[in-house]
């Protein structure tokens, strides 16, 4: 399916947010998935990452965003301001919310399975405040640039609302019933 008017479809949020989620959920309505496959599913994600290493990279060579276009691409909250003003390229946003304990508790057992060291709560909490509060700020500049908040909660309760939601935004024939059915409940492990 190609995106009509030219536009890209990111994902966003902070890392645990349900980013993988809507990642899962859009390309199984029948959005094209801008991934690479190089980050393999693991007990974090059993369903996926839905990444591509060329967005690590978007701050010193962001070429490849016009071949996004008609696809959903996964960009970290912090590389947001990394996209390009463009004639002719415009972005739809889907940014992931969750409450900053869900984020932390899922974060901190994603690296307890890893076996690596985590990361002061509190210092991190405040980190992504500000981060977040920066980035609201930042798209509030972009007249390119449309955004659609979800509640990670309330995608795992109501997934069949939510993928309506995702339709009338991105104005797409997307699979209502297949994006609701992409959402896992057993999957929403961390809550606050």
């Amino acid at each position: 399916m190609a995106a009509e008017g030219g536009f890209v479809t990111v994902v966003s949020g902070l890392p645990r947010s349900g980013t993988s989620l809507m990642m899962q959920m859009l390309h199984a309505g029948g959005l094209p998935a801008w991934a690479d496959g190089v980050r393999a599913a693991d007990d974090s994600n059993p369903r996926g990452y839905f990444e591509h290493e060329a967005v690590k990279r978007l701050r010193s060579d962001n070429t490849w965003l016009p071949q996004a276009r008609g696809h959903v691409v996964k960009i970290i909250h912090l590389l947001l301001r990394e996209l390009p003003q463009q004639a002719g390229l415009a972005y739809r946003v889907v940014f992931m919310q969750r409450p900053l304990a869900e984020v932390l508790a899922s974060q901190q057992a994603m690296l307890a399975r890893e076996g690596r060291p985590a990361a002061d709560p509190a210092v991190l909490h405040k980190a992504f405040e500000t981060q977040l509060a920066q980035v609201e700020a930042w798209l509030a500049t972009r007249a390119d640039i449309a955004v659609l908040r979800l509640v990670h909660a309330q995608v795992m309760q109501e997934p069949r609302a939510a993928a309506e939601q995702l339709c009338s935004f991105l104005g797409l024939p997307l699979d209502v019933a297949a994006m609701a059915a992409a959402v896992d409940p057993a999957l929403h492990r961390q809550r606050a």
